[in-house]
């Protein structure tokens, strides 16, 4: 098979995150940001988000996750450290179904493992956060999530986890 690196610089790559909520697949924006692109295929590819949480879910806004600690502050980039931001005038945030990197805590320009899936449109999120992807089916799967009840810190009270994720080339 291709490496992450190989697939990450083709268009249109897709892959599917199996959730215990049901599948979300998602087509990542390998060409406006290929280097977020290649950091979540290298973490799916090592199986870094297998049986992690959404430790986030925020009604009307999003749900994130991808955070191997579960604890929202952690998860490094897949060769370590962070990958820096990459916006593009061809992505935005006007949409329900974006996915982007998370940014744990206050760091502003360093992307690690974490991920979020936006339930509606957030354009004050366009040049904050680095969007690699969008949902192409499974967006009923993302909206029950969303409607997980929550507790503390938005985190779900009944775990919503991911089982695994697969690229198409699986």
């Amino acid at each position: 098979g291709a490496s992450p690196q190989q697939r990450a610089q083709g268009p249109g790559m897709a892959l599917t995150i199996h959730t215990t909520v049901g599948d979300i697949k998602v087509e990542l924006a390998c060409s406006e940001a290929p280097r977020n692109s290649e950091n979540f295929l290298k973490h799916a590819a090592a199986g870094t988000y297998s049986g992690t949480k959404f430790h986030r879910v925020i009604p009307g806004f999003a749900a994130q996750a991808g955070d191997p600690t579960g604890t929202g502050k952690g998860g490094e980039a897949a060769d370590g450290g962070f990958v820096a931001d990459e916006f593009s005038d061809s992505l935005s945030h006007s949409r329900r179904g974006v996915v982007s990197m998370a940014k744990p805590s206050k760091r502003s320009v360093a992307n690690g493992s974490q991920f979020f899936i936006t339930v509606a449109p957030t354009p004050h999120l366009d040049n904050k956060h680095s969007i690699f992807g969008r949902v192409v089916s499974g967006m009923d799967v993302a909206r029950a999530i969303e409607k997980v009840r929550t507790g503390a810190s938005d985190k779900p009270l009944k775990p919503v986890s991911i089982f695994t994720i697969d690229t198409d080339l699986d």
